[in-house]
């Protein structure tokens, strides 16, 4: 597993003025804007001064009490963001409305509450509609719900928990990935999952992961060799999820949620958690102290990984800005 303060020492590189102006006057020129260079000037200290205080919060979420980390967590996880939106929106914040969390949930929680089936709901204007359409291009109607299982399910190092709570054998199939040969090799047994023949399978990836070329090129040993144009980087590889242990895996399930970049999961999680902290005192407090719930090991597993996991995705995609084989440059 990487370790929070290693992941933080990555960010090192950008605390200098003058990478710091570098990097933001190339993604600035990039995108065509006459005012390049003075844009970088007036963005370098806003950008190394939100990486220092989301480092912050992390440093001390990770000495914090269980009760008040997700508060911590989420928002050195939203001065990164904002540090990795100076990158691609050069004005912001524009206005007023990109400062709002852009999501919302229930305040009171109604009698018989269960986290797994707590929802959050997608605002029109906001910091999540913001990142998620500047950053990854992903435009999320207003009103759309999230479930937290859901959300869960989308990262991976929590699925063999997932799997024994709900007595499955796995959420997703780890897969063989070949950075020289420029291949990944998926098992056989997604087929089944999929209810997909072979080729209905290479077709079907054809038409939705925008890093695959499709390529046949062979079946054996039980795995599926495919072909991809671009190499799986952390940040990325939807429909594939990274994982911590430097593997990558493929959801058993064909669901949207899949589709969506990791980053936005843990967004959405850690506010709800970060709300339920703050508001439902009485209700988290039991969680923590009662140990009555399947949702208290997913919640402090989450917690631990998001604080790991979250600066990591978050470097790697500053350095994806950075240098120019970047998959969202």
């Amino acid at each position: 597993m990487f370790d929070c303060r290693s992941n933080f020492n990555k960010f090192i590189v950008f605390h200098s003025a003058d990478i710091a102006k570098q990097l933001l006057r190339q993604c600035y020129t990039k995108q065509k804007r006459e005012d390049a260079v003075q844009k970088s000037y007036t963005n370098c200290y806003p950008f190394l001064y939100y990486l220092e205080h989301g480092q912050n919060f992390y440093s001390t979420a990770r000495d914090a009490p269980l009760s008040i980390k997700p508060v911590l967590l989420f928002y050195g996880m939203v001065q990164l963001l904002k540090a990795c939106l100076l990158t691609v929106d050069a004005d912001y914040p524009a206005s007023t409305s990109v400062l709002a969390h852009g999501v919302s949930t229930r305040k009171r929680k109604k009698q018989g509450y269960e986290f797994f089936n707590d929802e959050v709901k997608i605002q029109r204007n906001g910091l999540f509609t913001h990142f998620s359409e500047k950053m990854f291009h992903v435009k999320q109607p207003a009103g759309e719900k999230f479930r937290m299982s859901t959300l869960l399910e989308r990262i991976c190092e929590l699925h063999p928990s997932f799997a024994i709570f709900n007595d499955e054998k796995t959420l997703s199939l780890e897969i063989k990935y070949n950075a020289s040969h420029h291949t990944i090799a998926i098992p056989t047994e997604i087929l089944d999952h999929y209810h997909m023949s072979l080729n209905r399978f290479i077709y079907y990836i054809e038409q939705e992961w925008h890093f695959s070329k499709a390529t046949f090129v062979k079946e054996e040993d039980r795995f599926i060799h495919i072909g991809i144009q671009s190499p799986l980087q952390p940040i990325g590889c939807e429909p594939l999820m990274f994982h911590l242990n430097g593997t990558y895996r493929i959801p058993i399930k064909r669901e949207k949620i899949f589709m969506l970049p990791e980053v936005m999961a843990h967004y959405l999680l850690l506010y709800n958690l970060s709300m339920i902290s703050r508001y439902e005192t009485e209700w988290w407090s039991e969680l923590l102290h009662a140990y009555s719930s399947n949702a208290y090991t997913l919640i402090v597993q989450f917690l631990s990984l998001t604080a790991e996991k979250v600066p990591l995705l978050l470097y790697e995609y500053l350095t994806q800005q950075l240098f120019p084989n970047s998959l969202y440059s």
